[in-house]
C-alpha cells in the first residue's frame, strides 16, 4: 500500500464528510423553514383581518391573496433547494462509501503484504 494514496483517500474522506455535514445542516434549515411558511400560511388563511408583509426587513401591509402568493413562491424555492440538497448529500454519500471500500481495500492489501513479510500487522485509524 502506498502511504500517499491512504493519506490522500483519508483526507478526501474528512472532506466529503465535511460536506455531508455541512449540507445536512442546509436541509435541516430548509425544512424548519419550510415548517415557519406553513404555519404563516396557515395563519394567513385563518385571517379576516388585515394582513403584513416583510419585504426587506420592512413590514408593510398586503392583501391576503398576495400575502398567500408570497409564502408559496417561497415554499416552492425552499422546496426546489431541499431536492438539490438532497441529490447533492445522496452523490456525497455514494462518493463516501467508495472511498471507505478503497480504504478498506488497500488495508487489506497492506495486511496481506504484512504478514507475507513476517512484519506483523498494521493500524491505521480511518475516520468514523
Amino acid at each position: 500500500m502506498e502511504d500517499n494514496e491512504f493519506e490522500k483517500l483519508t483526507l478526501d474522506y474528512q472532506k466529503v464528510e465535511e460536506q455531508l455535514q455541512n449540507l445536512k445542516i442546509q436541509l435541516e434549515q430548509y425544512k424548519l423553514q419550510s415548517n415557519d411558511l406553513s404555519q404563516a400560511k396557515s395563519e394567513v388563511e385563518k385571517s379576516t383581518g388585515k394582513v403584513y408583509s416583510s419585504i426587506g426587513g420592512v413590514i408593510i401591509e398586503a392583501t391576503k391573496d398576495s400575502a398567500l402568493s408570497e409564502i408559496k413562491d417561497k415554499e416552492e424555492s425552499i422546496n426546489l433547494r431541499s431536492s438539490l440538497l438532497s441529490k447533492q448529500i445522496s452523490e456525497l454519500e455514494k462518493k463516501e462509501a467508495t472511498l471507505k471500500s478503497r480504504a478498506d481495500e488497500l488495508l487489506k492489501e497492506a495486511r496481506e503484504n504484512e504478514k507475507k513479510q513476517g512484519m506483523g500487522g498494521v493500524s491505521v485509524n480511518m475516520p468514523k
